[in-house]
């Protein structure tokens, strides 16, 4: 069976943006409201400034996050990072795959039981 796309297809674009390493990890950081650049690569946790950078970039193109610039008073300009209504709207899929991940992934050799996220 062949997967061959002759079309835009919006699931398949969606997939391509939210596959991306580190993007639901940003996503899922700023749904609990906004972040400086150092707070949230602290959040994602595992993620090199370059690739956060080129992340943050992207998620921005798209309009999914929005990046405004703080003036720290003649220290360095401060980015700071939200979640725009587009991106707010990801929570359900964050919620979906929540949902799914405690009714099907368990820790090896744990018992299924709900863990705090």
């Amino acid at each position: 069976m062949s997967m061959e796309h002759t079309g835009f297809c919006p699931v398949y674009r969606a997939i391509g943006v939210l596959q991306e390493k580190w993007v639901l990890h940003i996503v899922r950081a700023l749904l609990n409201g906004e972040k400086g650049f150092n707070e949230l690569a602290r959040a994602v946790g595992g993620c090199n400034s370059a690739t956060l950078t080129q992340r943050l970039e992207h998620l921005e193109q798209l309009s999914l996050i929005h990046k405004r610039t703080e003036d720290s008073h003649g220290k360095l300009a401060r980015s700071v990072y939200s979640l725009t209504p587009a991106g707010l709207e990801l929570q359900s899929v964050i919620d979906a795959i929540g949902a799914w991940a405690q009714s099907h992934l368990h820790e090896e050799g744990a018992h299924p039981e709900p863990s705090p996220c």
